[in-house]
């Protein structure tokens, strides 16, 4: 894949004049994904809890996220992103299976079906992203990911369960876009509910990068597979008024 899919917008409208510019060095994008210190940077695209910057810190520098049940190790490299921006990409949003940090369903990227997911993007260090998958994946961080596969293909798996699904969507500023969810998708997984501090986490994200309000949060969240029928659009609003 050599750019956005189809329905995401503009990284300078859509995001540079809107989210918060996390790069603490004052360093730019360079040739072949590397900045001007030589590290090799990826761009982590975000859709679920780590839409929010607090929670993503936990799996960076380690520690329980707030509402969360579960501390997390935290990266070998706790520095925070570069830059952080705000987009969207093609496709669908749902819940299923069950978090042992939150307790209910988990945020799932289906990219298969028609819709729009709003979603954050991280620079961050090759290392970062791998560390970061491997928390998502429930595996001890440490190893670097081969990123080669994917970056070739557009999507490889390293393995059967949670988030072990690695996908390139993108390129921005001559660094990919990549994310990771579930090789199944909506029709082979199976759903659950999202809990409230979960939903909660993901507002702030919503609201922190996006700008939403709680109704629009609350009409998004409540009507993603996993959620329909077990929350309302009311019902999500009152957790987050």
């Amino acid at each position: 894949m050599s750019g956005l899919g189809s329905g995401a917008p503009d990284w300078d409208s859509a995001g540079r004049d809107r989210d918060r510019d996390l790069d603490r060095d004052g360093q730019g994008g360079g040739e072949n994904g590397t900045e001007s210190g030589g590290e090799v940077l990826v761009w982590y695209v975000a859709y679920g809890s780590n839409l929010h910057a607090a929670r993503l810190a936990r799996y960076l520098r380690g520690g329980r996220p707030d509402g969360g049940a579960q501390a997390h190790p935290g990266s070998r490299d706790p520095r925070p992103p570069r830059r952080a921006v705000a987009t969207v990409l093609p496709g669908v949003l749902y819940f299923a299976d069950h978090s042992l940090t939150w307790g209910g369903g988990s945020a799932f990227y289906d990219p298969g079906l028609p819709g729009e997911v709003p979603c954050r993007a991280y620079l961050v260090t090759i290392g970062q992203f791998s560390d970061i998958a491997a928390q998502e994946m429930r595996r001890s961080p440490g190893t670097d990911l081969d990123l080669a596969p994917v970056l070739a293909a557009g999507r490889a798996e390293v393995g059967p369960g949670r988030y072990e699904t690695l996908l390139h969507v993108g390129e921005s500023d001559g660094h990919p876009l990549l994310t990771f969810t579930a090789a199944r998708g909506v029709a082979g997984a199976e759903l659950n509910a999202p809990t409230p501090p979960y939903l909660r986490t993901l507002a702030a994200g919503l609201a922190e990068s996006h700008g939403w309000g709680p109704w629009r949060t609350a009409g998004y969240l409540a009507t993603r597979p996993g959620a329909a029928g077990h929350w309302t659009p009311a019902a999500v609003a009152a957790l987050l008024l």
